[in-house]
């Protein structure tokens, strides 16, 4: 009689762990982080709004992106949209306009006087708020969101911060700006007007507050030392963007100066053409590939006429012209002198050589350290001081509007965990959803839609906005453009080629799951994934 057929295995051996079909891997759903969600300083959920964009529902769409930035018709005008330069989409045609859609959904909230949730309910914890700039009021709207009772005292005659003293007009419309603040003031947030806080303790004990954070932006001009005559006109940046926020505009001349090579100094620039002056000149020491000011902000002020003299530095300033000095750069990219001279004329110089923070607020506060003209902070944004909060300008960071939001929405939350005597928890890293991970052929070719621009005339004349937003239909189409990076939005590839009838779909909204009694791990589904929201990984897992 003929012995029945059996196997034995080694539970030793690579097959002890196999099942289903003898598969040596299996399949598995993920949710991966897409590359502009994690380029964002502000920590916005991008492609999660972005999903609700391109679905029509815009409200819905800003509701989901206010949860981590008060500011989308601010950002949509200010932010440098790092997050595009991430976008996996540059690597098929152009990346998706982001930025574009944020705007459209800030102006539609404005337009369509969308207002913020109140909170659930009232902590009846206090906290200060030192500073109405973006980080600032950023903290202060997290904040009440929590259900905390925030004031803001700023020194200032207006909310805003460097958004209103440092951004001109013709880039963010004022209106625009006092509309995304009433909503942080709707909310319940109050803010004192030229309330100077000379001492944070003083302060902090006499409104009885539990916590402070401490956002005071950088507007204290640096200087450089350059011999002037007595008659010579010498400005600094600060002064003349802030200048232009009243009812006396300040008085350039015809043939203006400007030393620097940042962002401030083309705004400085830009800002002069349009109060008439013939000639804006920047005076910048190194050439355009070190030059610090965005690339795209450059070529917007050549287009307005701005001349830029590179490799060059201001030696002496007399009454009406300037010494220039010729620079070369060494092996090393540093300028050094070249004993060349010429001769400009200039009507007044204004320095935009970079801003500090006033800290005389901090003197004498145990713990807090100082460091190179910022306050050192801790991962939770806490200073050495106990209950005493830092960020956007006075902390070792980036200084721009996205990164002071960003600091203060963070702040926000260790705030209120101190206050609940807890510590808040950093979120667990997600794999991140790399352009290898994609699969592209899912995806049709279709150009980026470009922003309308003020004609040339109009932008050297006016302080009308230079840049406009999509309308409707554009910004439709640009949110379609996503490629929803390392998540699954139900396309269903994976239930379609799958040979052995193993993806079981859940429901519209739900995703998928696999039955692993079924499957035999052949990849056919990782392979034919658009948005790599499914991977292999070992059996034994």
């Amino acid at each position: 009689m003929q012995k029945p057929f059996a196997i034995t295995l080694d539970v030793g051996s690579s097959l002890a762990n196999h099942t289903g079909s003898w598969r040596t891997s299996r399949p598995v759903y993920l949710s991966r982080k897409p590359p502009c969600n994690h380029q964002c300083p502000a920590g916005e959920n991008i492609q999660a709004w972005l999903f609700h964009a391109e679905s029509g529902n815009y409200e819905q769409a800003w509701r989901t992106l206010v949860e981590e930035n008060p500011f989308p018709a601010i950002m949509g005008r200010v932010c440098y949209h790092t997050c595009e330069s991430a976008c996996n989409r540059a690597q098929l045609d152009a990346p998706v306009g982001i930025n574009s859609v944020e705007n459209f959904l800030g102006d539609q909230a404005i337009d369509q006087g969308w207002r913020f949730s109140p909170p659930a309910t009232a902590t009846g914890k206090k906290v200060l708020v030192v500073g109405a700039g973006p980080s600032g009021l950023s903290a202060a709207y997290q904040l009440a969101r929590l259900g905390h009772q925030v004031s803001v005292h700023e020194a200032g005659p207006l909310p805003g911060g460097m958004m209103r003293f440092g951004i001109p007009q013709y880039r963010l419309p004022r209106q625009v700006l006092d509309a995304e603040v009433q909503r942080i003031v709707d909310l319940g947030v109050k803010i004192e007007y030229g309330s100077k806080v000379s001492n944070v303790l003083d302060a902090k004990q006499a409104g009885g507050f539990d916590a402070v954070f401490l956002a005071v932006g950088a507007h204290i001009a640096k200087r450089a030392y350059i011999p002037a005559g007595d008659s010579a006109k010498v400005l600094d940046a600060v002064s003349v963007l802030r200048s232009m926020e009243g009812e006396d505009k300040p008085m350039l001349g015809r043939k203006v100066v400007i030393y620097g090579g940042g962002n401030t100094a083309l705004d400085v620039a830009r800002t002069a053409k349009r109060l008439g002056a013939t000639e804006a000149i920047i005076v910048y020491r190194r050439n355009r590939e070190k030059m610090p000011a965005h690339d795209f902000e450059v070529e917007e002020a050549l287009q307005e006429g701005v001349l830029i003299k590179w490799l060059s530095t201001i030696k002496q300033a007399g009454e009406s012209s300037i010494t220039v000095e010729k620079m070369v750069l060494d092996d090393k990219g540093f300028p050094q002198p070249t004993g060349e001279f010429e001769t400009l004329e200039a009507d007044s110089v204004v320095l935009a050589l970079g801003q500090d923070v006033d800290l005389s607020l901090i003197e004498g506060v145990p713990g807090l350290v100082v460091q190179d003209g910022v306050v050192q902070v801790n991962a939770q944004m806490m200073t050495g001081h106990a209950g005493i909060f830092a960020g956007g300008d006075m902390v070792p960071a980036e200084r721009n509007v996205t990164v002071a939001i960003g600091h203060g929405k963070k702040a926000a939350r260790n705030i209120d965990a101190w206050l609940r005597g807890e510590v808040c928890a950093a979120k667990p890293k997600s794999e991140l959803a790399t352009f290898d991970k994609l699969n592209t052929w899912y995806y049709s070719d279709a150009p980026k839609t470009m922003r309308p621009m003020l004609d040339i005339i109009r932008r050297q004349s006016t302080f009308e906005e230079v840049q406009g937003g999509l309308d409707e239909t554009n910004a439709l189409f640009e949110a379609r453009r996503c490629l929803s990076c390392g998540n699954c939005f139900e396309c269903d590839n994976c239930y379609g080629v799958c040979p052995d009838n193993a993806v079981i779909k859940r429901g519209v909204g739900k995703g998928f799951e696999f039955n692993y009694d079924y499957c035999k791990g052949c990849g056919m589904c990782v392979s034919e994934c658009p948005c790599g929201a499914i991977k292999m990984v070992p059996e034994d897992i």
